[in-house]
């Protein structure tokens, strides 16, 4: 389940006027920040809310192209230090479609990774360039990302560029990786070539529409980077931010909680802080659900952890 965000933007200098051609790519973010060691390929979350007739975005509507570049603009933060961005608009699933599941949601779904793996593979084809890949999404995001590892990746000559897939806000399960044998979850704070993921929730949570119940999501936990039950301190924490849809932070807290991974569902069980004072926003969820919060409240921690394993992923190629 991706998270609706309601927001309002305005295009930044680099991005590509949004214009959309059948068959061709328009992009959010078209190189951004053409200095970088690393490329970003970023996938948006859920920013349409759609209705019955309509369970797909549609690329001529202004207003919510708007509001899905405001919902990039609230995460490049945590890339753009080490990363030339690039993100496409694509057909997006609704969070209609999510209300409705089943077939419905499937054929949503099918639409909107049509879109990305076509920009992709262009990426691929007249973008990259043999340079180092950070692969990121969140909620809806991260499905269509852990789409992208299980199509292209399995190919070397692509999986050797990868720094690292954060995959935010969305489970991964060990039957993913036994269907894509290629693809390994993250071990340590610097090992590349591997998913980050992880999806926070309060200690009494025993299901979501991200993590059902019975379901267990590998994880690590982005404050000790431990996939064990270790707890991390909220001294760990080195700031959670909370961005406006121009990407400025707003207000930052260093400490703000802390965190760790539970045995059985693989969710991060976020502590120290109080589940009113953090309401999930969406009627779907229940209080104690912190979707909405995943990348802010650890984002100093994932900042500084995305220009680590790019560093990595450098210093791997230079030795061999």
């Amino acid at each position: 389940m991706c998270i609706l965000v309601i927001i309002l933007a305005f295009c930044l200098p680099g991005c590509s006027d949004g214009s959309s051609i059948q068959g061709q790519t328009a992009w959010a973010y078209d190189g951004i920040g053409a200095d970088k060691e690393a490329d970003l390929f970023l996938v948006c979350p859920t920013v349409y809310s759609g209705s019955e007739e309509s369970y797909n975005m549609s690329m001529q509507d202004e207003e919510t192209k708007a509001a899905f570049l405001g919902a990039l603009n609230m995460e490049r933060g945590i890339y753009e230090g080490a990363c030339r961005m690039f993100a496409p608009y694509y057909r997006q699933a609704s969070l209609s479609a999510y209300e409705a599941q089943g077939e419905t949601l499937e054929n949503a779904l099918a639409l909107a990774y049509e879109d990305v793996d076509a920009a992709f593979t262009d990426y691929l084809n007249h973008r990259n360039d043999g340079r180092p890949i950070v692969l990121a999404g969140f909620s809806q995001g991260a499905d269509l990302c852990l789409r992208l590892l299980k199509d292209h990746f399995q190919d070397p000559s692509v999986r050797e560029r990868l720094v690292g897939a954060y995959l935010i806000g969305w489970r991964v399960t060990q039957e993913d990786l036994d269907e894509a044998p290629w693809l390994a979850m993250a071990q340590s704070k610097d090992d590349v070539g591997v998913i980050v993921s992880f999806n926070s929730e309060a200690e009494g949570i025993t299901s979501t529409m991200m993590v059902p119940e019975g379901v267990k999501s590998l994880s690590i936990n982005p404050l000790n980077w431990k996939t064990d039950a270790t707890v991390a301190e909220k001294s760990e924490n080195l700031g959670a931010c909370f961005p406006d849809y121009d990407g400025v932070i707003q207000k930052e807290e260093a400490g703000l909680c802390g965190g760790y991974l539970d045995r059985e569902r693989g969710t991060l069980k976020v502590t120290d802080i109080s589940p009113e004072d953090y309401p999930p926003v969406l009627s779907l969820f229940e209080p104690g659900v912190y979707h909405l919060y995943d990348y802010q409240f650890f984002y100093r921690n994932l900042q500084e952890n995305v220009s680590l394993r790019v560093e990595k992923w450098r210093q791997q190629q230079a030795a061999a």
